[in-house]
């Protein structure tokens, strides 16, 4: 097999293990594939739609902000929350 693409470390170890015919087929391929395709699916479209009381000064600002970024005030909160629930957004310490 012709190996002249600039591979990642982790791809250069699959192409490996691929050509030292380390792969299996396995059973029932289609019925399979079918099935993470249905859960890839549902994954991607399942959205859990919230209710959630906010004084409107802060939903002013929010929506200002929203603006100024390009986006809808929804999809700053769904981001924000996101961020926050995956870690990548934490509460800043305040000083005394």
């Amino acid at each position: 097999m012709n190996h002249n693409l600039k591979l990642e470390q982790e791809e250069q170890e699959l192409l490996k293990s691929y050509d030292r015919d380390e792969w299996q087929s396995v059973d029932k391929f289609q019925e399979r594939l079918s099935q993470y395709q249905t859960y890839a699916i549902a994954t991607f479209e399942a959205t859990g739609l919230i209710s959630v009381a906010l004084p409107p000064e802060d939903v002013r600002v929010i929506r200002e902000k929203a603006a100024a970024a390009g986006t809808s005030y929804q999809t700053l909160i769904s981001n924000i929350l996101h961020q926050y629930v995956t870690g990548n957004l934490v509460e800043k310490p305040r000083s005394a």
